[in-house]
């Protein structure tokens, strides 16, 4: 069943979604080489119940195998649902965030995928292509489009422009009262296919791209979908509402950037007193 949702829900919904924007936020702030992805996790739960939140992916799934931490940390050539874990984050790596809120009775839902350090110019570009996409396929998020606006947007700019892999076994979707919902948001497809876009609707749209292959695999734990070749994966993620004339993100990566731009320049900043000083 797909919901319309009302003024009111949605800002409930764009609070549930900021509050993972600043989660986010504060991973951008926290992160550089030589920390564990756990360490990530757990300093994300924690923002998330100090602010009235309940993490969205803990516990969620299957009751023999529900999904075990708060974030989805997936490094390298892991696309989604990566477990964190005492892998430590080395220059070079990418790391995809994806996190979930719960909060007033509404979810929100987003992702977003790091550099650390000095990473490799085509996988800068991968990030840079897909962040892009992303922005397309939530304008296309209007009144009387059809969910294959969205999907074409995407694997348009990724796909037939740029080369890159559109993975197809995972596909965006409804948010809002549950953390899944009707419909589903493939990022590949046709103009004018699949179901009609009504003002009011919730959508989580997130490309997930691949630098090679579009294949992957699903590693033994049931979650850990990894790419088929061992590339790099990036996923970029909002939470967006149907609008009359063009998609509205309720998430923001604006104070994601900024933060993540200000850590970078902080750690270029000691790097070159570390040099003077040695």
């Amino acid at each position: 069943m797909i919901h319309i949702r009302t003024k009111d829900e949605i800002e409930l919904i764009r609070k549930s979604a900021l509050l993972v924007t600043a989660t986010l936020t504060e991973v951008a702030n926290f992160l550089k080489p030589g920390i564990t992805t756990l360490s990530i996790d757990q300093m994300a739960e924690q923002v998330i119940r100090d602010n009235g939140g309940v993490p969205a992916f803990k516990g969620y799934g299957p009751a023999d195998n529900p999904f075990p931490y708060s974030l989805c940390i997936s490094v390298n050539e892991v696309v989604v649902h990566g477990f964190p874990s005492d892998y430590v984050l080395k220059d070079g790596d990418i790391i995809s965030v994806d996190c979930g809120v719960y909060m007033n009775g509404y979810y929100g839902d987003h992702a977003y995928t790091f550099a650390v350090g000095n990473v490799a110019p085509d996988v800068l570009k991968l990030m840079r292509v897909t962040k892009e996409a992303l922005a397309k396929a939530v304008y296309e998020a209007r009144e009387n489009n059809r969910v294959g606006d969205i999907s074409y947007a995407v694997e348009n700019h990724t796909s037939k422009l740029n080369g890159f892999g559109v993975v197809r076994e995972l596909v965006g979707h409804g948010v809002g009262k549950k953390l899944h919902e009707d419909p589903q948001v493939p990022n590949y497809g046709r103009r004018g296919d699949g179901k009609r876009l009504k003002e009011g609707m919730v959508l989580a749209i997130e490309p997930m791209i691949n630098l090679g292959t579009h294949k992957v695999l699903t590693l033994e734990d049931g979650w850990t979908v990894v790419t088929a070749d061992g590339k790099p994966s990036v996923h970029y993620e909002h939470t967006t509402a149907v609008r009359k004339n063009r998609g509205e993100a309720l998430s923001n990566f604006a104070p994601i950037e900024a933060a993540e731009k200000a850590n970078a320049e902080l750690n270029s900043s000691y790097h070159t007193q570390s040099e003077v000083t040695a």
